[in-house]
């Protein structure tokens, strides 16, 4: 890949990591909590409904992981539109130190949370967020 294409890529980056937020600010109503309850029941494997929103403080804490969420996504890619082309390596880099930190937290987390198949999950994501970026481009 070259750096063109590593630079479209981090659109790709931007959105798969931005989607969840939008999702997951959803479950702060009760009456649009449920594309963030059955997310997190999905990433909590198995599927069986045990997962609610019906805690103020789940809700919060919805609110808090969407903002974060979004302006990450965001964040990358202002990044890929603004800093790159002055920058390429070191955006390149600060994208997978981000993503790599975030996957070791969550997973982490997930697993001392009693919920191992979210960090299977993560592989999957990271794989999908980090994509060709793992490689420096041709003509970096």
């Amino acid at each position: 890949m070259n750096k063109q294409q590593h630079k479209r890529y981090l659109k790709v980056t931007a959105l798969v990591i931005g989607s969840f937020g939008p999702i997951f600010s959803l479950g702060t109503m009760p009456k649009t909590a449920e594309p963030a309850r059955l997310t997190l029941d999905l990433l909590s494997w198995p599927l069986d409904g045990g997962t609610t929103f019906l805690h103020p403080d789940t809700r919060f804490l919805s609110a808090l992981t969407g903002g974060f969420l979004t302006g990450w996504g965001v964040m990358v890619w202002c990044l890929s539109a603004w800093v790159y082309d002055l920058a390429p390596r070191g955006v390149r880099q600060a994208v997978l130190t981000g993503l790599c930190a975030w996957f070791v937290l969550d997973s982490a987390g997930s697993i001392a949370s009693g919920n191992a198949s979210n960090a299977l999950i993560n592989v999957l994501v990271l794989a999908l967020a980090a994509g060709p970026l793992w490689r420096p481009a041709r003509d970096e």
